[in-house]
């Protein structure tokens, strides 16, 4: 396999994963972006700087609420105690939050911690940067219990 492809392997491992999460907390989640796209769409996108590279995984709703969510695996940075969300991803969530208000965006990381867009550009106007310039790192302490934002398992059957 090559690197994309063991990449490809664990993001769609997380994404399940995420979307089970939700669903045990009585969510209806939709897939949505890239992942959907048939391949000669998803090969041409690689090939772009378009923020439609990097749209949400989901489409979620649970009553009146919608939500979206970007599931970001292989997190926290191996070296530090701090995710690393590429700045790309991050401008394309705050144009995608901009455009779709007041739909709000969630990246939900490997540890299942979460964080908003905003939040993360919040966490990192004056904190340690990476060496590329690549990327917001942002403490992992900083992000929300994934119960916390999406409610604890089961509770939505119990109601």
């Amino acid at each position: 396999m090559t690197q994309w492809q063991d990449r490809q392997t664990i993001g769609d491992a997380h994404e399940r994963r995420v979307a089970a999460a939700l669903r045990a907390r009585g969510w209806t989640v939709h897939p949505c972006g890239q992942g959907t796209y048939p391949p000669a769409v998803r090969e041409a996108l690689r090939r772009t700087r378009s923020a439609l590279r990097q749209f949400p995984d989901f489409i979620a709703a649970r009553g009146t609420d919608l939500i979206t969510i970007d599931a970001k695996d292989r997190m926290p940075s191996t070296d530090t105690d701090r995710y690393a969300i590429s700045k790309d991803t991050v401008n394309a969530g705050l144009l995608f939050t901009a455009a779709h208000a007041p739909t709000p965006l969630y990246y939900v990381f490997g540890d299942l911690k979460v964080l908003t867009p905003a939040e993360v550009v919040h966490y990192t106007a004056h904190a340690l940067r990476h060496r590329s310039g690549a990327f917001h790192l942002v403490r992992t302490a900083q992000a929300h219990r994934f119960d916390d934002v999406f409610g604890p398992a089961g509770a939505a059957a119990a109601a």
